[in-house]
């Protein structure tokens, strides 16, 4: 006959991790900032999820009056030098861009650098967008693009 020794039922693992998982939770309500928190660097110029921001929308107009996909659109505040925010057009010629809601300036432009029609003509932009964004709202605006003759 084989004997196998014998576990106590007041030993048992659910028990025993129940028990812990208790006295941890007791650790903690005594010191709440005993634990280290992870926590990220600060991204110091990102907009926050719960952060006020207006909204860039608009749409890269061709030189047939069609929208153009893949063209490169830069966004600055009207007192900087460089561009702040390079987003690009989708397929439906569409581009969006979040920025910090604000009375604040924006100027709009296509950066045409290496794109040609398809006869091998160049584009240009026929006018760079100056916009006016002052508190968190909407702006729609549209870049048409025509022929460099």
């Amino acid at each position: 006959m084989v004997t196998t020794p014998r576990i106590s039922r007041s030993s048992s693992f659910p028990q025993l991790f129940l028990s812990t998982l208790w006295f941890g939770f007791f650790l903690l309500a005594l010191n709440p900032h005993s634990l280290p928190i992870a926590t990220a660097a600060p991204a110091s110029q990102k907009l926050k999820p719960n952060d006020p921001y207006a909204l860039i929308f608009g749409t890269v107009w061709g030189p047939d009056d069609r929208p153009v996909y893949g063209i490169a659109v830069k966004i600055r505040r009207a007192q900087d030098k460089k561009p702040r925010w390079e987003i690009s057009s989708d397929h439906h010629g569409e581009f969006a861009q979040r920025v910090p809601a604000g009375k604040v300036d924006y100027v709009v432009w296509a950066d045409l650098k290496g794109v040609k029609m398809q006869d091998g003509s160049r584009l240009r932009l026929a006018q760079e967008v100056t916009l006016q964004i002052e508190y968190d709202e909407r702006a729609d605006i549209g870049l048409h693009l025509t022929v460099d003759k």
